[in-house]
């Protein structure tokens, strides 16, 4: 005897399909919402700075000759083909870098950890060597010295910032991006001096933020009225506070890049009796970490001005000048 089915069990069961069915639209919807997350906090993971730089590797790469997906033979034929065309080894690890990831993004199998690899680049170290080039400190000589230079300059508003950018990016040690990405709605004035909140650094990928406190100092080198003088005089009141000027003395909305500084600081020793090219934006940096080592400072304190984190880091930014003034003991 054949069971008759209900309807209730059939339409049941129909209900219960379209239940099913659109469970897994919206889990699909959900899973590619899911994604697309991943994707942006996988984006996020890596510092702009650093991507820019990867994609610059990468074009350099794909224009001599290299490909995605390559062989690790074709990527030591460009390591040794670029090394003997100067460049230095922390360069060359960066490439890699940039190439392994650019692999990793396409899921292809990179070869930058393939043994060739490794073997060509310890022989590129023990040929070449490892040490990288350093830029002279800017210490307080040499800054007034291109304090002097930039009071010659006939155009009142590039002076006023070029005179604000040597002092503060002195007095705060900070890095070039930091410098240029300072916006007026970061700065703090009070009759003791300047407080710059720096909502994210190199070393802060995670938004932490931190504070620098630049002191009033007395005399004609003030970095806090250095930095009151441009800003008024180029009517500056929101935005990044350090833009470019043109030949008529107009002030741009943008803010300058980072490599704007180097040509301020090369500009403004050129006008003195020191080399340029061995000076750079760096220079500001390494000028305040060698003097306050050099008066004294503990590396605890230098590294709370400077936001490194730990002293073997700072260590690389003490240009030492006192030894070089020293007795012999013999």
């Amino acid at each position: 005897m054949n069971k008759k089915r209900s309807p209730n069990k059939f339409f049941g069961k129909n209900s219960s399909q379209k239940s099913i069915m659109k469970k897994n639209h919206k889990n699909k919807s959900n899973t590619k919402i899911n994604e697309n997350t991943v994707q942006e906090y996988i984006n996020a993971s890596q510092a702009s700075a650093t991507k820019h730089a990867y994609a610059s590797d990468l074009r350099h790469f794909l224009a001599h000759g290299g490909a995605v997906p390559c062989t690790p033979k074709r990527l030591v034929k460009y390591l040794a083909e670029s090394a003997n065309d100067g460049l230095a080894v922390a360069t060359l690890q960066r490439r890699i870098s940039a190439i392994h990831q650019a692999h990793i993004n396409q899921k292809h199998a990179s070869p930058a950890h393939s043994t060739i690899v490794r073997q060509v680049m310890q022989g590129i170290r023990r040929t070449l060597g490892t040490k990288q080039r350093q830029v002279k400190p800017l210490i307080k000589d040499d800054l007034l010295e291109a304090l002097k230079a930039i009071e010659k300059i006939h155009m009142p508003a590039r002076a006023a910032r070029d005179r604000a950018i040597l002092l503060v990016g002195f007095a705060s040690a900070m890095r070039r991006s930091e410098l240029v990405g300072v916006c007026v709605e970061h700065l703090t004035f009070s009759q003791a001096g300047l407080e710059i909140e720096l909502p994210v650094s190199k070393t802060d990928q995670e938004k932490y933020g931190r504070t620098i406190y630049i002191p009033r100092s007395s005399g004609n080198h003030c970095p806090v009225q250095a930095l009151m003088s441009w800003l008024k005089t180029a009517g500056i009141r929101t935005g990044h506070i350090f833009r470019s000027v043109n030949r008529y003395g107009g002030v741009a909305k943008q803010g300058l890049t980072p490599q704007s500084v180097a040509l301020i600081v090369k500009a403004a020793m050129a006008q003195t009796d020191a080399d340029a090219q061995h000076f750079s934006g760096h220079s500001l940096r390494a000028g305040y970490c060698t003097s306050a080592a050099e008066q004294g400072q503990q590396s605890w304190q230098i590294r709370e001005q400077t936001g490194h984190r730990s002293d073997m880091t700072l260590a690389k930014y003490i240009r030492r000048t006192s030894r070089k003034t020293a007795p012999s003991l013999l």
